[in-house]
């Protein structure tokens, strides 16, 4: 029974695999990207829903503090004009925001982004937590996510959980969260999303 209940585990995060580290961005071309969307703190998680079981495949957070980036924890996305170190997304701007909800989003997938607003030493927190983190390990996207949250002022409650559904879950009952859902119909993989980005 155990081995049927981890297997269930690994299928369902199988949109947590790790890719190749790849080239890691230096301090310049992180600095030379920094981007910071007007308005509020935020912090966004960000969900992709397997539009065929319903069921969580990858968890990712964005945080608009003093620059916006997109914690992406054993994630896919790899652009040469989008930084990246570790698993920390630099540069998230309109565009590039665009690009990878784009190359997320598909016939079988799409995207839930569930928005609150923090204070900027909340935001400045949880950024700092994402860069201390290095790179996750294969399915603890939504692992890594909670413990991550889970040391931001305000959100201690958050419990710890494998499955990014039961994590954007937990999401839906902070007060003032928004919530979007993005969808395409396009076919193929992350793989084939990604080629067809232009930045």
């Amino acid at each position: 029974m155990r081995i049927v209940a981890l297997f269930a585990v690994l299928l369902a995060l199988a949109g947590c695999a790790a890719a190749p580290t790849g080239t890691q961005a230096t301090d310049d071309q992180i600095a030379a990207s920094a981007y910071r969307a007007p308005g509020a703190a935020t912090l966004t998680l960000i969900t992709m829903i397997n539009n065929t079981s319903g069921s969580g495949a990858h968890t990712a957070l964005m945080i608009n503090g003093s620059q916006r980036v997109i914690f992406d924890p054993a994630g896919s996305f790899r652009n040469d004009r989008v930084p990246r170190r570790a698993d920390v997304l630099y540069g998230i701007s309109p565009a590039v925001l665009a690009a990878y909800k784009g190359a997320h989003s598909r016939a079988a997938f799409h995207m839930v982004l569930q928005t609150v607003e923090v204070t900027p030493a909340q935001a400045e927190t949880a950024l700092r937590l994402a860069i201390a983190r290095g790179s996750v390990a294969s399915a603890q996207c939504a692992a890594s996510t909670t413990a991550l949250l889970a040391q931001v002022q305000g959100f201690q409650s958050v419990k710890s959980t494998w499955f990014p559904k039961k994590l954007m879950e937990q999401m839906e009952q902070y007060p003032g969260v928004k919530t979007e859902r993005y969808y395409e119909d396009d076919e193929g993989t992350i793989l084939d999303g990604i080629a067809k980005v232009a930045l």
